[in-house]
């Protein structure tokens, strides 16, 4: 069995990596250079996208942001799983908003805005405080505009109208207004669903952001009152899409009720845990059901959590002395912002877990790591 994934970051890595025991071969497309490339070895080059097209049994993909004429080439081929809808649903919040309302998936109030007199219905309609998300190529924080009160909705528009005539996707732009969620906390469910519709869930994920990008995620199979909710959710919107491959959904909770933050059509950086907590990986989940495999079990075999590395380039190497730390790095070139890496850390128990996750807190660079330590201590 032939793999092509469309992008060649570290989420086309870790496919490879979870591919090799499996006796799948996997090329990626990177969508900057045209040109199809081993992940692991993103030096050498098989071609164009077409060449990718010719060698894969099934083509599949790690991100949802992907030019329509690509998606369209390879749908065309009978080969891409899941669907293009289903990947550009993830890429356009007008797309996934709708998607939820017809899934019958709670969601933050909202109103889709491309003009001047959309906005002003908007703040006509909605409750401050507000939150504006671009519809298009907005992730990790970025595209958004936040509205606390009504003299600020002048100069938010002029940035948002700005935003929307400069964009250069080649797409109808837009933006979505939000009524902003007073929530508990974050959470996230990783699922996976075959060709056939079996639907597996990982157990929801505790997420703690910093600066809009996700550092800490934590796995404790402890929201089992919420688990049936979130299984629901993930059901609904699979099915929906008749969507084939890893899902991810982002939750508020509130009380106890859980409201769909967004959804990504692919692996997800909250499921990193699962290469050290879960029976089977998400990333070797994916493939299973691309491949049309047999699922594996989704069982926490341990509490886990992952810390996310952004933005540097090393760690203390002393943090491997602690039982249960594995490193994962991407071999990516340091920059600011950029993701570089992840560390899982296991425990027996949660209590076992929190200690590690505090041993290894200690020893990260706070400069680096600003909120994880703080993060930690709350939780013990």
């Amino acid at each position: 069995m032939k793999v092509l994934v469309l992008g060649a970051g570290q989420l086309a890595r870790m496919m490879a990596l979870a591919s090799k025991p499996l006796n799948i071969e996997l090329r990626a497309y990177d969508v900057g250079s045209a040109q199809v490339v081993d992940p692991l070895s993103p030096g050498i080059s098989f071609g164009d996208l077409s060449a990718g097209i010719e060698f894969a049994n099934v083509i599949t993909a790690e991100f949802e942001h992907i030019s329509h004429q690509v998606l369209a080439q390879c749908e065309a081929s009978g080969k891409l799983l899941p669907t293009s809808q289903s990947i550009k649903t993830g890429g356009d919040r007008r797309l996934e908003k709708s998607l939820l309302e017809q899934a019958g998936v709670n969601n933050a109030t909202h109103k889709v805005v491309s003009t001047k007199t959309d906005f002003d219905d908007a703040i006509a309609t909605l409750t401050f405080p507000l939150i504006v998300k671009s519809a298009l190529a907005g992730y990790d924080g970025k595209g958004q505009w936040r509205l606390k009160a009504l003299a600020q909705t002048e100069a938010v528009w002029r940035e948002v109208d700005t935003f929307i005539k400069e964009d250069t996707s080649g797409q109808s732009q837009a933006v979505v207004v939000e009524q902003m969620v007073s929530f508990d906390r974050e959470l996230s469910m990783v699922g996976v669903r075959s060709k056939t519709g079996k639907t597996q869930s990982y157990p929801l994920t505790e997420n703690h952001h910093t600066n809009g990008v996700l550092s800490v995620s934590l796995a404790t199979n402890e929201y089992q009152s919420l688990q049936s909710q979130a299984s629901d959710a993930f059901n609904k919107i699979a099915n929906a899409l008749d969507y084939v491959g890893v899902l991810a959904i982002e939750f508020f909770q509130v009380g106890d009720a859980l409201l769909v933050n967004e959804i990504a059509p692919r692996v997800h950086n909250s499921g990193h845990w699962t290469q050290q907590g879960a029976d089977t990986c998400q990333f070797e989940n994916h493939i299973r059901s691309v491949c049309h495999l047999p699922l594996g079990s989704t069982d926490l075999i341990r509490p886990t959590a992952m810390i996310n590395v952004v933005g540097t380039d090393s760690v203390p190497d002393s943090i491997l002395s602690i039982p249960s730390v594995t490193m994962h790095w991407y071999g990516k070139t340091k920059r600011a912002g950029r993701k570089m890496g992840h560390i899982n850390v296991s425990g027996s128990d949660k209590k076992e877990l929190l200690y590690r996750l505090q041993q290894v807190a200690k020893q990260l660079p706070k400069i680096d790591f600003p909120e994880v330590s703080n993060y930690v201590n709350q939780l013990l």
